[in-house]
């Protein structure tokens, strides 16, 4: 921990014109989205794109964290977009949104050290250095715990459903009653329905109340990422419905994605209300809570 403290590594910008070693440890490296290609390397390193990592001094070609970042005009609601190769690159110069959508360690024997609250803090001052009109910082994030814990909570969570969203759950399935194992196995096309379905609409609450409410025993988020996101002062801002439909997006979270809104005027607001074991979450996402 002594060796490897934030105050003694370099933040840099990994872009295409670094050295294809380095891109190769990116390529090997990325831990949220695998990259398939140089051609996907290529797009996550373009204009309208920021990967940044940390390095120390004694590895100068060794990045022990790095995060990838789309700049936008918008909040975006779904990975599909950034990761297509085939996309035109927005216009860097007129993005209002930062996006964060990937941030991977390296090093397994580095864990439990943290950086990734100053890797975030150095690479929202750089991007604001760069790009001044940049008025919204937040993440694209998956939801890996969710469906072992709904494995678990989903009997509890149907329990407390109103009756008349129990009987639309049956009746869409075409049951007069239902219990959380037929929910569950019901849930796995989930991902083909519209938000309209009562399946979608559990689902969300259900994944609202996860990210809203679910504390382990010392008080701290249940899901890792928003563990760490929420710990470094962002709040759950959005829930999206079908953002990662990729294999692994449909095991860990029925396709579910969440933006975390990093609002820098709020901060410490949102990292005192965890200290008291509240979890800052949006209206939007309060409202869906089941």
């Amino acid at each position: 921990s002594t060796w490897f403290d934030v105050g003694f590594l370099d933040l840099r910008r990994i872009s295409w014109n670094s050295p294809a070693s380095l891109i190769e440890k990116l390529i090997k490296y990325e831990a949220v989205h695998d990259i398939h290609s140089w051609a996907d390397a290529k797009n996550r390193l373009d204009e309208d794109r920021r990967c940044y990592g940390f390095f120390h001094p004694r590895l100068p070609d060794e990045p022990l964290i790095f995060v990838e970042v789309a700049l936008l005009d918008d909040m975006a609601g779904s990975i599909t977009p950034l990761l297509d190769v085939d996309a035109a690159p927005a216009v860097p110069g007129k993005a209002s949104t930062a996006i964060f959508y990937s941030i991977s360690n390296t090093q397994a024997g580095l864990r439990g050290v943290s950086f990734g609250d100053s890797l975030i803090k150095r690479v929202v001052e750089t991007l604001r250095a760069e790009f001044p009109q940049l008025k919204t910082f937040a993440t694209l994030s998956p939801i890996p715990g969710l469906r072992a814990w709904l494995g678990r909570n989903a009997e509890a969570l149907l329990a407390r459903l109103p009756k008349r969203a129990r009987q639309a759950l049956a009746a869409e399935l075409g049951r007069e009653t239902i219990d959380a194992p037929e929910l569950l196995a019901a849930l796995e096309d989930v991902a083909s329905l519209d938000e309209k379905s009562a399946r979608v609409r559990w689902l969300l609450g259900a994944a609202a109340h996860y990210l809203g409410q679910a504390l382990t025993g010392d008080g701290k988020p249940v899901d890792a990422v928003a563990r760490f996101h929420l710990g470094n002062g962002a709040r759950v801002e959005r829930l999206n419905w079908r953002a990662d439909p990729s294999p692994k997006g449909l095991k860990q979270s029925y396709g579910l994605m969440v933006n975390y809104l990093y609002d820098l005027r709020r901060l410490d607001k949102y990292r005192a209300m965890l200290a008291q074991g509240k979890l800052p979450v949006s209206s939007a996402v309060e409202s869906l809570q089941t």
